[in-house]
């Protein structure tokens, strides 16, 4: 009887049960990643009561351990030819890769050497990837196709019979062969065999894809030696049973394989693509793609990619997994200091200089200037371009790429300029951006693509618009916010805002920049509540019942003169309470609508803003203030938005700072409604 064996496709070993039943109720996992679905059931366990668990605690939950099974793996690569000569460096990258797994040993599915040639061409080849592949740390199995056989020569020059098949042999092995290997056997069949009338070898002719009578024996005698083995496992070049050009020998094949009951998988090329067909009759059917072949990387997540296969053997289950050449990672490389200094290279700021005067309004290029450096101890590769969604900008050159030396910085140059009279509907920011690779021993660790916004300076607002409008925030993915180096502020400030929320929510940020330190209004459960950073913790001034109502304006002011802090709602004090100390700042931005993090804006406010205004100095003293909003901008204004005006992202500062906020999602001015 045919042992039943499951296998675990893309997958290098059994999910937790837990998991695969979270991926089916939770919303945030959905198609995320790959692989929700289980192969197998789980691996077998025992209670952790046992001589081989040990602890000197009294543990409340009950522990299980795996069983004690005797388990291997090996490793399978696709095809090497029919693409450019430096594939054989992503062989050699594999084989690197499979040094790190050490696997039992590595087979072939064929196409080595690129071939179709004469024999002092072939062997050249042959030297060639017999000396990338014998710097694996295992044994390995070669199988030969069509391009390790085939003879190609000039015309009027008969090939000889076989083609390379004489040549295969004394380089690599016999055509076909097995062995066995913890009581597994692995067979190794021949593909290319000639058509027996003509002596054709043609991959494209059903009558050139047929197994011979002596071959089709040996494998029944072989079948036959390994019929206690626990798997038996088939190689081959042409995945014969798709059918089309391979015509239908391989259904006879099939049938011995399955009356043979202990065959788990075959594995084939050529097609440089992965597919998966089966399981028929309780046996798996998988053609890798290649392992640098020719790849036209069609859809590189669905197959068409370098890989190799991992095959994870235990006694009634296998485990199969895709691992793309070069992803895996040599733990022992990852050192304290190369962790280190990838760190600091992927966290130097871009501050491309100086800034696009737009205000000129003259269509004149300006040269940016990109300061990098390279903090580490090894070379670093980089690539600066720049891009906009508005196409209007330009760019020379459109990208510079080039190499620091550990230590050295580079100024990076860029011409830009836009038309003039472009500042419209259409008018987009434009970016500048850095990638980076460090250049460890053997490998090169991608730095992320960092963008920086290249500066600029808008035509400055000189007061209030005309038209009086508001910034309408739906409360869920839109803020806006300012570069904290355009904020200069001392101790004393003034922080003020004129809103109208649509709702409160349990955290709810108006006009933030706190994150352990600095300022902000916050508007929680409808109780304003004003927190300055000063000593070792916040002063919070806050009302001490929600006295905001939603769909109506209101007027916030948080005021810090040195020695007090005071709260005002609609010109009123409503809290105050006295500190002095040093004032904790930080370099995050100012957020408008939300609450300030390192990864953009949290607690989101619902509703429309009309003002927003910064103040050197206390604007604000004693029990009643009228507020002060809609007027212009004086020597003492630090930042000032009214919101009756968008260029593009931005929202222009009426102040001198000219601190134009910038604004995430697509959040539009409506007319304020007084």
């Amino acid at each position: 009887m045919k042992t039943t064996h499951t296998i675990v496709l893309l997958a290098a070993s059994c999910w937790a049960s837990a998991f695969a039943d979270e991926a089916h109720v939770n919303p945030n996992i959905g198609h995320r990643h790959h692989h929700h679905h289980h192969h197998a059931e789980k691996l077998p366990t025992e209670p952790a009561g046992t001589s081989r668990f040990m602890t000197s605690r009294e543990a409340a939950a009950a522990l299980r351990l795996p069983k004690e099974e005797d388990a291997f793996s090996f490793v399978v690569f696709g095809d090497r030819t029919g693409g450019p000569d430096d594939g054989v460096g992503i062989l050699a990258d594999a084989v690197r890769d499979v040094n790190l797994l050490e696997p039992d040993l590595v087979m072939t599915v064929g196409d080595l050497v690129q071939g179709y040639n004469l024999e002092d061409q072939w062997k050249v080849q042959v030297d060639e990837f017999k000396g990338i592949m014998g710097e694996l740390s295992c044994p390995w199995f070669p199988v030969a196709g069509n391009h390790d056989v085939y003879w190609r020569g000039p015309k009027g020059v008969k090939a000889p019979a076989g083609g390379h098949e004489k040549g295969y042999e004394v380089e690599f092995g016999p055509l076909w062969y097995a062995f066995e290997h913890k009581n597994c056997w692995f067979i190794v069949l021949y593909s290319d065999e000639a058509n027996p009338e003509t002596g054709e070898q043609n991959f494209r002719k059903p009558e050139s894809q047929k197994m011979s009578p002596e071959q089709f024996e040996w494998l029944g005698k072989t079948l036959d030696r390994a019929k206690d083995a626990e798997h038996v496992f088939l190689f081959l070049h042409h995945p014969r049973w798709i059918g089309n050009n391979y015509g239908d020998d391989w259904e006879r094949v099939h049938e011995r394989l399955k009356q043979a009951g202990n065959v788990s998988a075959v594995f084939a090329g050529h097609i440089h693509r992965m597919r998966y067909d089966g399981p028929r009759d309780g046996i798996e059917y998988v053609t890798l793609a290649t392992t640098g072949g020719h790849q036209p990387g069609l859809v590189p997540d669905a197959g068409y990619l370098h890989h190799f296969n991992i095959v994870t053997v235990r006694k009634e289950r296998l485990a199969l997994a895709a691992v793309p050449v070069g992803e895996v990672i040599d733990i022992r490389e990852i050192t304290a200091e190369m962790a280190e200094e990838t760190s600091r290279l992927s966290a130097q700021p871009l501050r491309p200089h100086p800034s696009i005067d737009l205000a000129a309004n003259d269509g004149a290029p300006t040269e940016i200037i990109l300061p990098i450096s390279n903090p580490t101890s090894r070379k670093v590769d980089y690539t600066a371009g720049g891009s906009s969604k508005d196409n209007r900008w330009r760019f020379h050159p459109d990208h510079i790429h080039g190499s620091l030396a550990p230590g050295e910085t580079k100024e990076l140059k860029f011409s830009v300029s836009r038309p003039v009279d472009s500042l419209d509907d259409y008018f987009d920011e434009a970016f500048v951006s850095l990638e980076m690779d460090y250049l460890a021993e053997g490998y090169r660790y991608a730095i992320p693509e960092r963008s920086v916004s290249l500066p600029v300076t808008l035509p400055g607002r000189k007061g209030p618009a005309a038209d009086k409008l508001a910034i309408d925030l739906n409360g869920e993915d839109e803020w806006l916010s300012i570069d904290s180096d355009r904020i200069e502020i001392g101790k004393p400030l003034t922080l003020e805002c004129r809103f109208k929320a649509r709702r409160f929510d349990d955290r709810t940020g108006l006009v933030t920049k706190t994150e352990g330190s600095d300022y902000g209004i916050f508007l929680n459960k409808g109780r304003p509540h004003f927190s300055i950073f000063v000593g070792d913790s916040y002063l919070t001034v806050a009302a001490d019942a929600p006295l905001l109502k939603a769909d109506v304006w209101h007027h916030v002011a948080g005021v810090y003169d040195g020695k007090e802090a005071r709260l005002y709602l609609d010109g009123k004090l409503v809290d105050r309470k006295k500190r002095k100390g040093y004032r904790k700042t930080n370099d995050l931005p100012l957020v408008i609508g939300g609450d300030t993090s390192k990864n953009g804006a949290t607690s989101h406010f619902s509703g429309w803003i009309d003002e927003v205004r910064l103040s050197r100095g206390a604007r604000y003293k004693g029990e009643v203030a009228e507020p002060d909003a809609g007027q212009p901008a004086s020597e003492d204004t630090v930042i000032l938005l009214d919101f009756s005006e968008k260029i593009g992202p931005w929202v222009p500062d009426a102040s001198a700072s000219r601190a134009h906020a910038t604004l995430h999602g697509a959040a539009v001015l409506v007319p304020s409604e007084g």
